[in-house]
């Protein structure tokens, strides 16, 4: 969708000139995540001066954080740059001289890559035992290509047959263990370990889609996620760095930091104030005219808006819109709210002050040989660490340290994020000696973790599309209200950004950044088509 780019000081251009002749609109946007700050920095760029960002948290960046953690730059959410030509984090950040190169390859399975340019991915069973590399490499390319199979689904339009089969978890589960039980070459005890094998490969599926478990991905949607070509890479200053890009051109008065909204009120509902009987000054009852839409802060504090830009996490919309919005969404809407998944995805941060693992080690794989013929990968609460699959090697050790960094998700992450850094630094220890053998690996110098689940105002890592929904719950989710095209409603009242909105990129910051502008040119298209009808007027 292509913009009307135009300077402060333009004079020609028919939006700029119409902004200054009328009233300026009143926008509002919630949430200074990557959506948040690139739909501001687009309405900004494009004459709208009327703009405030309210973040309920006390920082920017939403689901980017970035930790400095020693002399290391630590990533407690989005930690790549996937794909390079037509992704605008991977422009932006080229453009400033943030990239580093991390590898040629593009993701065959996941999103998850390593930080290692090179290495060896160590299989270790919890009896101690390292699993081959080419029993690692046969089990691997059986596993690369069923998963191949999951995105033919979506592509072809195959049927899938009962709904309850309609699960990448049930789908891959199924035809990797026929395949590997007919396979005339393998004794029972090499069947035994793949699939278990096959267990490990779902566990870090699951983060990678933040999904409980793949039971509850759509087998038919699954196709849909388009992963840009293209390298990955990290960004050795910390993700923040493009935050603060987007963030670096937007006046302090337009940023509100620290200010959870309770209620959006539109389609003109905001109740009028209560009569003050007893004279005192109440915030609650300092209410705005009669305005399209008013922004009710948790503080007390109401702001008339003509346009609201929501950019919540699909997690804070499924807790909480039933009362965020008054009129509460259409049915359709929170239907698809309902109905797209949103789970967990956790690290954990080791720091030792000598590697006990070997050089050409990459990531140590947690495979437990008791798990071959599991239905399920649920966990009773006192198991959660089993839902850990595997710690990387954070490279170079020049910057990071000794450092790994360990991955869980779904309900047992949320449990590890109950307990204390001691209790996790115990159980991952533990876990560490089980799996290499070695005893005398020491507990680690220091632990940092991610919590997104138990985050307020995140409530979750990132969407995935669970059996049920599609790509059209996408959609749904991204439709402005009110949905009429009525000229007695205004239109364009509440949007809709996110990562969650995005139909293709869901998951993704790039997702997030280009849903952002795309609500922002909603408003800038909507502003500069009347503004050019009303200069086209005929002189009365």
């Amino acid at each position: 969708m292509q913009s009307c780019e135009i300077s402060s000081d333009s004079t020609d251009d028919p939006l700029s000139s119409g902004l200054r002749r009328h009233q300026q609109p009143r926008i509002v946007v919630i949430g200074a995540g990557l959506a948040g700050l690139a739909a501001t920095k687009s309405l900004l760029e494009n004459g709208f001066t009327n703009v405030t960002v309210l973040e309920a948290s006390d920082h920017i960046g939403g689901r980017v954080l970035s930790v400095q953690f020693g002399k290391a730059t630590l990533e407690l959410g989005a930690t790549w740059i996937h794909g390079a030509n037509g992704n605008p984090v991977y422009h932006l950040a080229e453009d400033n001289g943030l990239l580093e190169h991390t590898t040629e390859e593009e993701c065959s399975v996941g999103r998850i890559s390593l930080y290692a340019k090179n290495g060896v991915a160590h299989y270790q069973t919890n009896s101690g035992k390292r699993i081959p590399k080419d029993l690692v490499e046969e089990f691997s390319d059986l596993y690369n290509e069923v998963y191949d199979l999951t995105q033919e689904f979506f592509k072809n339009g195959k049927p899938v047959g009962a709904e309850s089969k309609n699960s990448v978890g049930i789908f891959t589960r199924d035809l990797v263990r026929k395949r590997i039980m007919l396979d005339p070459e393998d004794s029972e005890s090499t069947k035994k370990l793949k699939l278990s094998m096959l267990q490990q490969y779902l566990k870090v599926e699951s983060c990678e889609s933040s999904s409980p478990n793949m039971d509850e991905v759509s087998l038919s949607e699954f196709g849909e996620w388009t992963e840009i070509p293209g390298a990955h890479h990290v960004i050795p200053a910390g993700f923040i760095k493009v935050v603060e890009l987007l963030a670096q051109d937007i006046p302090a008065r337009v940023l509100r930091l620290g200010k959870p909204v309770h209620r959006i009120h539109w389609n003109y509902s905001c109740p009028e104030a209560e009569d003050n009987a007893d004279g005192a000054d109440h915030n609650q009852d300092q209410r705005p005219g009669p305005a399209p839409v008013c922004v009710e802060c948790e503080d007390g504090e109401w702001l008339p808006a003509d346009h609201v830009i929501v950019t919540a996490s699909l997690g804070v919309l499924k807790k909480a819109h039933e009362t965020l919005f008054s009129p509460g969404l259409p049915q359709d809407k929170a239907l698809a709210v309902q109905k797209l998944g949103i789970s967990t995805t956790d690290k954990i941060f080791l720091e030792f002050a000598e590697p006990f693992w070997s050089p050409e080690c990459n990531s140590i794989q947690f495979v437990w040989e008791d798990e071959a013929q599991l239905e399920s990968l649920a966990y009773p609460v006192e198991l959660w660490y089993r839902k850990i699959c595997s710690f990387d090697v954070l490279y170079p050790p020049e910057r990071y340290g000794h450092m790994l960094s360990g991955w869980i998700c779904g309900d047992e992450a949320l449990r590890m994020e109950r307990c204390d850094d001691e209790t996790v630094a115990e159980i991952c220890t533990e876990l560490l000696r089980k799996f290499t053998g070695n005893q005398n690996i020491p507990k680690p110098r220091r632990i940092l973790r991610s919590a997104w689940g138990s985050n307020p105002y995140i409530r979750g890592s990132y969407s995935f599309t669970r059996v049920g929904s599609s790509g059209g719950d996408v959609e749904r989710l991204a439709e402005p209200l009110p949905y009429t095209k009525s000229t007695k409603a205004p239109p364009l009242q509440v949007l809709f950004a996110g990562e969650a909105t995005h139909r293709k990129y869901y998951s993704t910051t790039h997702g997030a950044l280009l849903s952002g502008q795309r609500e922002a040119n909603r408003l800038i298209e909507l502003y500069h088509d009347l503004f050019n009808a009303d200069t086209t007027k005929p002189n009365m």
